[in-house]
């Protein structure tokens, strides 16, 4: 899939405001964004990405923006995070997540082999390492868990190391169904099954567990089909938004039968509970 990076230099450039700027970037068909020295960078699928509808955050703002759009073509996203020094992760002290090509890593009670494909794939990013945290807390002994926003299959296959019976792992992307795919038999995990689309593709199956780590817009839009796969007494595991959008997602959340019962927070990132 091609992308489009939009990048915005900000005067005067301060943490608050890169802060204030990606909170309201995240109403946005946005995927990732990532931060350098001298801008905020946000990512968005396809090609044809219209600067204008981004006038309506800019008029909010107490601080100016200017703005340079880039075509980012359908690439080998492993080659690049190679390229930027990739690093081994340890999540609670207990999953290692590693690429094929480290060579210096340390031992943990859980490891993970992963041909990353894009940031989010590598589990730094904070909502994948608050979900991560929140698998290996977690009994999964013959549990059915769906994934949706899979990634690289990184929760998906922890949930399987942690004893899930079956694991359904779905994503929109073609790079990370296809990454899943690739890294479940990389880690001979066969029982997580790797689906391309969204949730229209529910309503065969229930489940136990679901994890969703997605844009809040995709969740407001697509929870009510969660509730619907999730098994009475299961759990839900929201993230890939702010603490400041939490209301909203509780409030959607209610509104379909769910029970809140807790959330971790890093970074402004959340992941979100509930039950059913």
């Amino acid at each position: 899939m091609n992308y489009t990076k939009v990048s915005f230099k900000i005067t005067p450039d301060n943490e608050t405001n890169r802060e204030i700027l990606v909170a309201l970037l995240a109403e946005f068909p946005f995927e990732s964004f990532d931060e350098n020295n001298e801008r905020v960078e946000a990512f968005a699928p396809g090609d044809d990405f219209d600067l204008s509808i981004l006038n309506s955050v800019f008029s909010e703002m107490e601080f100016s923006v200017e703005t340079q759009k880039e075509q980012i073509p359908d690439q080998n996203w492993n080659e690049v995070w190679e390229k930027n020094y990739f690093q081994p992760l340890l999540i609670g002290g207990r999953c290692l997540i590693r690429a094929p090509f480290h060579t210096d890593y340390p031992q943990a009670e859980y490891e993970l082999v992963i041909e990353p494909k894009m940031a989010f794939g590598t589990g730094n990013h904070e909502t994948t390492t608050l979900v991560a945290e929140q698998i290996l807390d977690m009994d999964l002994a013959g549990k059915t868990v769906l994934d949706m926003g899979c990634g690289t299959g990184i929760l998906a296959m922890l949930a399987s190391l942690r004893g899930a019976k079956i694991v359904v792992a779905i994503d929109i992307d073609s790079w990370a169904f296809e990454s899943t795919v690739e890294n479940a038999r990389l880690n001979n995990i066969p029982n997580v099954e790797s689906r391309l689309g969204d949730a229209s593709l529910l309503g065969k199956e229930t489940f136990d567990i679901i994890f969703a780590n997605i844009h809040k817009n995709v969740i407001l839009n697509d929870l009510p089909a969660y509730e619907n796969v999730l098994n009475t007494g299961g759990q839900i595991h929201l993230s890939g938004f702010y603490t400041q959008d939490m209301p909203d997602i509780k409030r959607k959340a209610e509104s379909v039968g769910l029970t809140e019962t807790g959330f971790q927070e890093k970074n402004n990132w959340v992941v979100y509970s509930f039950s059913k």
